[in-house]
């Protein structure tokens, strides 16, 4: 066996390793992609346009499984309260226990008196239809709003239900990270930095975009290892047929 047959067939073993190895790797990473997400996230449906333009009605999200207590002001959350529905509702979050809410000031919602940039809002409308008298918070419990507030059944409409309209943080499900479908919206959402500077600040995105990059990486692994050894058989045989015969002399 000549010493370049021998070198062919050393690369040769060490791409077929090589490939394993990236196959295993990318399936490892592939589908725990999946799992991660499968246990942390869950995907709704929203039934309403209520928080037009940031999510439409039957746009699909998918949002992180948290406790209530890490419910931060801007967050946009699925949650349930029996006295809103029988269904899950996503709204966003613009005040927590003890913050004062009112609206409008200067055609902005206040929180404790100050002014909240609010760049999601539909463009050239205020941030409330009608108007909130200032009220308070109560502990443990959230002041929720639909982005469309002019046709949001949200805290604003339940003023007077009791506990100054707003919610328990139990109720809450899971946060909003990203929308899923339609395609044309397909992104995370962004974390409104008009509530940045209160007290507690703004949630941090949850790990959706690693689990993504795990899944794009393994897959690109997977495929890549599994297409080694055709690639390879190919190439080797264009190779062997490039190959002059060699002619036996007689001695």
């Amino acid at each position: 066996m000549s010493r370049t047959q021998r070198t062919n067939e050393g690369r040769g073993r060490l791409g077929s390793v090589l490939s394993g190895v990236a196959v295993a790797l990318g399936c490892v990473l592939f589908l725990g992609g999946f799992v991660w997400g499968a246990f942390l996230y869950q995907p709704y449906t929203v039934p309403t346009g209520s928080m037009t333009p940031t999510i439409g009605s039957g746009d699909r999200v998918l949002a992180q499984r948290i406790d209530g207590d890490e419910v931060r002001r801007g967050d946009v959350v699925v949650f349930e309260q029996s006295t809103w529905g029988d269904l899950p509702m996503v709204k966003r979050v613009v005040g927590v226990g003890g913050d004062r809410i009112a609206c409008c000031k200067d055609g902005k919602l206040t929180v404790n008196g100050k002014e909240v940039a609010e760049p999601y809002l539909p463009e050239g409308k205020g941030a409330a239809a009608t108007g909130i008298p200032t009220t308070t918070v109560p502990k443990g419990r959230l002041f929720l709003l639909g982005d469309e507030r002019s046709g949001s059944l949200d805290s604003s409409v339940h003023l007077g239900d009791g506990e100054h309209g707003s919610v328990p943080r139990d109720a809450v499900q899971a946060r909003v990270d990203a929308v899923a479908w339609p395609m044309d919206k397909f992104g995370m959402l962004e974390r409104p930095d008009g509530f940045a500077d209160m007290p507690g600040g703004i949630s941090e995105p949850g790990p959706l975009r690693m689990m993504v990059i795990a899944i794009v990486v393994g897959m690109v692994l997977v495929l890549g290892g599994a297409a080694y050894g055709p690639v390879a058989k190919r190439m080797g045989r264009r190779r062997a047929g490039g190959r002059p015969q060699e002619i036996a002399g007689v001695g």
